[in-house]
């Protein structure tokens, strides 16, 4: 009986001692967000069910030294997501809807594109619903300014056209989680933040947590939002009163319980969470790596299920690995912390043994595979030279220099690209690949494979800038669709595009009737002629909204 007694009070010692040892490594990754004075991070990890670590590092609040502790309540962006989806999905088990149904069932107000927009395509990605963030920078707002529900709605059922057919591409929008989350609001005649509650919060224990629909409410021990500055930090204010696709207010331990639920599904079931992990096919056959708010994939040789988030100073991450039995929660207050790579290391000091060898800096990782280049004869490089216009609208040059063949968009500096075939090159600083391919008349495709997907585009005639044209664009250019408008101006040879509230925004020649804005939200402004050659309206858009139109007064 002695010898049982030893023998189990050596197995309790040598338990503390792996939970001393892995909270000591924990704590040294979240050194550098632990310094005083500093925003910083809080961490939980949940193992078989049970909490197997939690702790916070820095500041909550710098103006009054308030330390960040695992009660700490952050807002966590777009991690929101996947409890967005959840409750779509209960409302499918509870034969309200399905994920196939038109959103116009439930959304008249939004215009007949003469597509069907399903829910299944809000919750993917794959709707060609314009992103609501970049569309009200658009439109005038700021994010910092109060963004309210009824706002956001008012702004997409008055959009006229989508970025692309559904179901055909897939690009991220905060716009169509908005909507479904008033789907959910219609559907359970609850608003989004009470069904979430009900439904979900409370089933799981997660009291501290709540989507946060009102700016102005009081949530104690709230972490604040902050951003690197010169000699130290500055505030990174955020006032949004809108969810669905945001807005999710919670604690690290209270994630933790979220992702444990893939392991034991208290709220949905096995098949909701199932549901959940139905990744994204494209009209092509294409299957994607997002699923309904999650995203699949794997993390040295083991699959996770994870998502980050980022709005204005904070950054989020949750990641589970289904077969290990591991989630991990890290949310920080600092714009510049990296949350999702934390989170890997921290997995990593659970599952090393069962990981793949973390590849060396000089050697190419998973997502970067070993790649063999070839030798080309500089005649065979000709035939690719030119403009290619892609369906995102950016525009790609490739020229050849030096017996080698270089591609950027027009005006940026030229990136090499290596010839992995003949038709085939690799463009390392983007790590991105180009594909050619012969069209009639000796037309020629492109396609571009990034990391976060492919975009398709052909050589077209492009016609220079010529700085001539500079005094045919000034004028005053309204946006019925956002409600706003824009006065081009010409001063000292260069355009800008005036707004009542952001100001004077500098627009960088590309091409004829094509430039580049300085602002975030204005990657691209096309001026469009008439059959007579008058300059008559202006296109602005880029990223992930198509060119939205202001007709000029």
């Amino acid at each position: 009986m002695l010898h049982r007694s030893l023998l189990l009070t050596a197995a309790a010692a040598c338990v503390l001692c792996a939970q001393d040892d892995a909270g000591r490594r924990i704590d040294e990754i979240f050194q550098q967000g632990n310094k005083p004075g500093s925003p910083g991070a809080a961490v939980a990890v949940v193992r078989d069910g049970k909490l197997a670590y939690q702790k916070g590092y820095g500041a909550a609040n710098l103006e009054y030294d308030v330390p960040i502790t695992p009660d700490t309540v952050f807002h966590v962006a777009s991690v929101s997501k996947q409890v967005t989806a959840m409750s779509i999905v209960l409302l499918e088990q509870e034969g309200k809807l399905s994920l196939e149904d038109d959103v116009h069932k439930y959304l008249p107000e939004l215009p007949d594109y003469g597509k069907a927009v399903t829910i299944r395509n809000l919750l993917q990605h794959t709707s060609g619903i314009r992103d609501q963030w970049q569309t009200l920078g658009l439109a005038g707002w700021r994010l910092d300014d109060v963004i309210t529900q009824k706002q956001i709605l008012r702004m997409l059922f008055r959009q006229k056209e989508l970025n692309f057919a559904p179901g055909t591409r897939h690009l991220y929008s905060n716009g169509g989680y908005t909507l479904a989350a008033e789907i959910v609001a219609r559907v359970s005649g609850k608003p989004l933040p009470e069904f979430c509650d009900e439904k979900i919060f409370r089933p799981l224990g997660m009291t501290r947590t709540h989507f946060h629909d009102d700016h102005r409410r009081i949530v104690h021990d709230r972490a604040y939002s902050y951003e690197a500055a010169a000699g130290g930090y500055r505030a990174s204010p955020l006032n949004y009163a809108n969810v669905g696709a945001t807005s999710l207010f919670t604690t690290a331990p209270d994630l933790a319980k979220w992702l444990d639920n893939f392991r034991e599904p208290k709220v949905g079931g096995r098949a909701a969470v199932a549901r959940l992990q139905e990744q994204a096919v494209l009209a092509d056959g294409a299957k994607i790596d997002y699923a309904l708010g999650v995203s699949i994939g794997n993390c040295r040789g083991l699959r996770t299920i994870s998502h980050g988030g980022s709005d204005a100073g904070y950054r989020s991450y949750v990641v589970w690995y289904p077969e290990q039995q591991l989630g991990i929660a890290v949310l920080s207050n600092l714009a510049s912390f990296n949350t999702g790579s934390v989170a890997n290391r921290v997995a990593a000091v659970y599952l090393e043994e069962q990981m793949t060898a973390e590849p060396a800096k000089s050697e190419p990782s998973k997502s970067q595979p070993a790649r063999t280049f070839i030798a080309i004869e500089p005649a065979a490089l000709d035939q690719y030279e030119g403009f290619y216009r892609l369906s995102n609208d950016m525009v790609i040059q490739v020229v050849k220099k030096g017996g080698k063949l270089l591609a950027a968009p027009p005006g940026a500096a030229l990136l090499e690209l290596q010839p992995m075939t003949p038709a085939r090159f690799y463009a390392a600083p983007m790590q991105a690949e180009l594909e050619f391919t012969p069209k009639p008349a000796k037309g020629m495709a492109m396609t571009l494979a990034t990391p976060l997907g492919n975009v398709d585009g052909e050589r077209f005639g492009f016609a220079g800038f010529d700085p001539k044209d500079l005094d045919q664009y000034p004028g005053t250019y309204w946006s019925d669709e956002l409600e706003t408008q824009y006065t081009i101006v010409l001063r000292d040879g260069k355009l800008v595009a005036d707004h009542a509230h952001h100001g004077e925004i500098a627009l960088t020649p590309v091409a004829k009737d094509q430039f580049r804005g300085a602002a975030w939200f204005m990657p691209d402004v096309r001026f469009v002629r008439d059959a007579g050659g008058k300059v008559t309206a202006l296109t602005m858009g880029g990223n992930r909204v198509a060119g939205i139109r202001f007709v000029r007064r």
